[in-house]
């Protein structure tokens, strides 16, 4: 079959100037430049919506300048409505039914879970990759039916270059950003595998088509079946998530990974063992696991503030999400809106790693320290290396070691006295008063105080040292402040006992410290056993006792017993138990105290403490939830840059609030995403997605003929990269944030194949119908389509074999991430396989590269 050759298309193209703008039709022009050019008609006649103007006096740099300006303006318009689009998604895809499911455990028999309506992924092929990739479908929807039902170049050309950029750029940024040593691996492997077949088959089919079966024709049973392929990708797709086995299915339901609201896979520390435990925050477990989390917070130097946003970002971005939570949060990265993770500052920003990887605290974390806002939140802190010590009266001096902890950037100074106690200066020791200064970074200084040494017998006697700080000394005190110093009149290594019968301890500090004392003697290193009893509390749940050793090394005199004790839910605790010293090593012997009951209670201060944070961090995710939002708070945030979050918005967040506000505002007229199960949003976004799409080709058309670009060029290059520009920062976003390379690459391969079994299947199969019914074929030029097509099938294919061989080799086994030169190496592999692909179709469309398509 001959195709209509150009002068023909061109002869109708003129008769339809005629109509569209008779006055400006055959012979007529504007100066010295033609309205019409039959060897450049695409650049003033032939699109849908522009020219809107009389513009082909102007000059035709300025023009293009102004055409590139308002095509980027509006890739950023559709950015920002198809946030409002993904949010509808989000809404209709998060729907939910109850199920009753066996629970031996519950009062019933059964407890009651909400599962979701939509299986992940079908609504990831579907919805969710219309949603992702709408411009580019309904750019070529627009464009064939815009043009009377003849195929045009931009929306073909549009979905090969974008499914080329989404493949090989964005796995290489992917790969890329991943930190280094660490792996992100696809978890779905049997839904990758269908999704990377269907990705080459997609292309290779549409290669047969235009080339093989009947060239430069699209007869209807070809368009029919290239758009059931997207039901049946859906169908296989579902059929491997449930390994193949329905039945299977049916008998063992995967609740769990089916559990609506917030999921967490959290590996809680429990006596007894690690227990990994997947949850919904809408469960009373995740609120006890919230309040643990709180907790360990309410101890911190931080404000409620601070650290209810800390939770609320901890939760928000370790919790597994959708593909499309990334894209709406990277659209609204772009255009300045309100943020998906609650802002942080650096102050708090410290303590995040902390509490996602919590480290065995020693004895000396006992005592929180508060510090002073001014410095940053940090500053030096002063305090001696013991509370007590003792020294033989024949020794002559006592040394007394001073430490500092915190800010050890700069010089810090100190004040040092003896205060008398039963020993008195300058009969049993002699005075000491002066200045100890610490250098840069010096961490440790030594003071010594003289001992007199007399010959009469005299009990044990003691001092005290102090330290003091000026206001401008540059530090604080620590909790140790105080020293005592005991001078023994004897070389006996002493008796051990506690210090009190009974001890009351609250569980705040998650610690008990039971002091030890060692009388009557001080020489030598010696130890002592212990063990708990239960009375009321219960050891294993409670505290964690059962039985130990406690050492003194030479001289010291008193030493603290730790028990760790674990969080409660109860109202009122009020638990005991008991702590019996056993027996001693280094000659020592046990004191009259060998005996004491520790109790447990509340801290009712500190629980009102947590609390408070518990319910700012529950508001802070009522906020984030993406369709909650009414039209009051869409035009609020529609208007303030950071959707109001002004304290965190940074200097780019302003300028693109500026330059997408008109957008904002524009489409916070749109119905908000909880209305009526998301609908009204899903339908009237599209809609505006699909006007933006046709002033989107018009702009690219006229663009790329103004500096000399045919359509296919200006497809591949800068209108697939603007379509698919939120695509890279929500799988950069992802990849980042993400145990799995899922919601990364792996759902790449299936938005690649929607496009063109949805994107091509279905314009083709509307112009199909239209022509077999007007008796005429159907016409799709191959040329630079079906060699473009060719480039990217053996590009896609090189790019799938070395993911899969990344995953294979032992030095990576992962599809992302790895050791830092592989991760170079292939990045730039992948790079240049998509510049070599962009490179080859626009010197074949130029006709610099002869080979005949078609």
């Amino acid at each position: 079959m001959e195709l209509p050759n150009t002068t023909e298309k061109c002869e109708k193209l003129q008769k339809k100037a005629e109509t569209r703008l008779p006055a400006m039709s055959g012979n007529s022009s504007l100066g010295n430049t033609p309205v019409f050019d039959i060897n450049n008609y695409t650049c003033s006649l032939g699109y849908l919506l522009l020219p809107a103007i009389n513009e082909y006096t102007w000059s035709v740099n300025v023009r293009a300048i102004l055409y590139l300006l308002g095509l980027l303006w509006c890739f950023l318009g559709v950015a920002y409505v198809a946030d409002i689009f993904m949010a509808s998604i989000e809404r209709i895809t998060s729907k939910t039914r109850i199920v009753r499911i066996s629970d031996p455990e519950a009062e019933n028999g059964y407890r009651q879970v909400d599962l979701k309506v939509w299986n992940d992924t079908v609504a990831n092929l579907s919805l969710m990759a219309l949603g992702t990739s709408a411009p580019e479908i309904l750019l070529s929807v627009i464009e064939i039916v815009g043009n009377n039902m003849e195929s045009g170049e931009l929306g073909p050309g549009t979905i090969v270059g974008s499914a080329a950029f989404n493949l090989l750029f964005i796995s290489a940024i992917c790969i890329y950003c991943i930190p280094d040593g660490e792996i992100r691996r696809i978890a779905s492997v049997k839904v990758f595998a269908v999704t990377a077949f269907s990705c080459i088959f997609a292309y290779v089919w549409l290669a047969i088509v235009l080339l093989a079966i009947s060239p430069n024709v699209i007869e209807v049973w070809e368009a029919v079946l290239t758009f059931v392929f997207f039901p049946l990708l859906i169908l296989i797709a579902y059929a491997a998530d449930k390994n193949f086995f329905l039945k299977r299915f049916l008998k063992k339901r995967q609740e769990e990974q089916d559990v609506v609201g917030i999921q967490m896979n959290d590996k809680i520390n429990r006596p007894g063992g690690e227990v990994t435990r997947l949850h919904s925050f809408q469960d009373k477990s995740v609120d006890e696991e919230m309040a643990l989390l709180a907790k360990e917070l309410g101890r911190q130097d931080l404000s409620p503030e601070e650290a209810a946003n800390l939770l609320s970002h901890r939760i928000a971005s370790e919790v597994p999400h959708s593909r499309g939570w990334y894209r709406i949060n990277a659209i609204r990265n772009m255009t300045g809106g309100r943020k998906l993770l609650p802002p942080i500052n650096d102050t708090t920003q410290s303590l995040y790693g902390h509490m996602a990887k919590p480290e065995e605290k020693t004895e000396s974390d006992v005592v929180t320290v508060k510090t002073d806002p001014s410095q940053g939140g940090k500053k030096a802190v002063v305090q001696f290396t013991a509370a007590s010590v003792a020294v033989m009266e024949n020794e002559g001096k006592v040394r007394l070691g001073i430490k500092r902890t915190g800010l050890m950037n700069k010089p810090v100074s100190v004040k040092v006295e003896t205060i008398n106690g039963t020993a008195v200066a300058g009969e049993d020791y002699k005075a000491f008063e002066g200045t100890v200064e610490f250098k840069k970074n010096e961490a440790l200084r030594e003071i010594f105080i003289e001992i007199v040494d007399d010959f009469e017998w005299e009990p044990d006697e003691f001092f005290f040292v102090k330290l003091k700080v000026d206001a401008d000394s540059g530090c604080v005190l620590g909790p140790i402040s105080i020293c005592e110093v005991t001078i023994i009149n004897d070389d006996e290594p002493g008796t051990i006992q506690f210090s009190k019968p009974s001890y009351v301890v609250k569980e705040t500090g998650l610690k008990a410290l039971i002091p030890l004392v060692r009388l009557g003697g001080a020489d030598g290193h010696i130890s002592v056993k212990w063990q708990t009893k239960d009375i009321t509390a219960i050891e294993g749940k409670d505290y964690s006792g059962k039985e130990g050793i406690l050492e003194f090394d030479n001289q010291e005199t008193t030493k603290n017993l730790i028990i760790n004790l674990f969080e409660s839910n109860k109202a009122e605790r009020d638990e005991s138990f008991q702590i019996e010293l056993t027996e001693t090593t280094g000659g020592a012997t046990l004191g009259k105290i060998s005996k004491t009951v520790v109790t447990i209670i509340n801290d009712e201060e500190f629980n009102g403490l947590v609390n408070r944070i518990l319910n700012m961090t529950k508001a802070n995710l009522e906020a984030l939830e993406l369709h909650k939002t009414t039209y009051m708070q869409q035009f609020i945030e529609a208007m303030n840059v950071n959707g109001g979050q002004l304290a965190t918005a940074t200097f780019v967040d302003y300028i693109l609030h500026f330059c997408s506000f008109f957008w904002k505002i524009l489409f916070a007229f749109i119905p908000p995403a909880q209305y009526c199960g998301g609908w009204p949003a899903f339908f009237v976004s599209l809609a505006v997605i699909g006007l933006l799409t046709a002033i989107i080709g018009d702009l690219a058309g006229i663009f790329g003929c103004l500096i000399g670009l045919e359509d296919s060029i200006t497809a591949i290059t800068l209108v697939a990269m603007g379509t698919s520009m939120p695509d890279t920062f929500a799988s950069k976003t992802a990849a980042m944030m993400e145990k799995t390379a899922d919601n990364s690459v792996g759902n790449v391969n299936g938005s690649n194949s929607v496009n063109v079994f949805l994107g091509l299947g279905l314009p083709w199969l509307i112009a199909a119908i239209y022509h077999h019914v007007k008796g005429n074929p159907f016409i799709v030029p191959a040329g630079s389509l079906g060699f473009s097509v060719i480039i990217y099938t053996g590009t896609a294919v090189i790019a799938i074999a070395v993911l899969i061989g990344r995953r294979l080799m032992p030095s990576i086994g992962a599809e992302l991430g790895g050791p830092k030169c592989s991760k170079i190496i292939c990045s730039i592999f992948f790079l240049t396989l998509w510049v070599l692909y962009v490179i080859l179709s626009a010197l074949q469309t130029k006709g610099i590269i002869d080979v005949k398509i078609g």
